[in-house]
């Protein structure tokens, strides 16, 4: 029998996360669920492999969090275990300029990022190199232009 009430990560349309070289990490997903053109609002899945962290990179536009399933782990700097945030926690955060990398604890995790520049073109985040330095930033028309080149819009 299925059980109605668990999320079933099988039915998402999970396309690669392009890096700031142009490659995909093969342990990041992500699903984008709706751009609003008029508020400059983009709803997207991302979905990080069990024990495992995306590029550091600082958030540079407010955002809103809903952890759907797993366990949501947030690294400072010095690479030390910040924050965890199980399934079912919400966080509505203001854009920052303090730098971090996060990932999945020991499953995958699948959160629901509600990014929200308000803008075309001020970065929804800036991707870091080893040293800290900004070497790539995603916009809100650089997620659109992700989500119409899917088939699923």
């Amino acid at each position: 029998m299925i059980n109605l009430n668990t999320f079933n990560e099988e039915t998402v349309d999970w396309q690669p996360l392009p890096g700031p070289d142009g490659s995909a990490a093969d342990h990041i997903g992500m699903s984008i669920l709706n751009i609003d053109d008029n508020a400059k609002i983009v709803d997207v899945l991302f979905k990080f492999a069990a024990n495992e962290k995306i590029l550091w990179h600082k958030h540079t536009s407010d955002f809103n969090t809903f952890v759907v399933k797993g366990e949501h782990r947030i690294y400072s700097l010095d690479g030390e275990l910040r924050e965890v945030r199980p399934a079912g926690t919400f966080k509505a955060t203001q854009a920052s300029e303090d730098p971090h990398t996060e990932g999945g604890g020991d499953e995958d995790v699948v959160i629901l990022f509600s990014l929200r520049p308000y803008d075309d073109e001020r970065p929804i985040y800036e991707i870091l190199d080893e040293d800290h330095e900004v070497v790539a930033e995603m916009t809100f028309n650089a997620m659109k232009d992700i989500y119409l080149a899917t088939e699923k819009h």
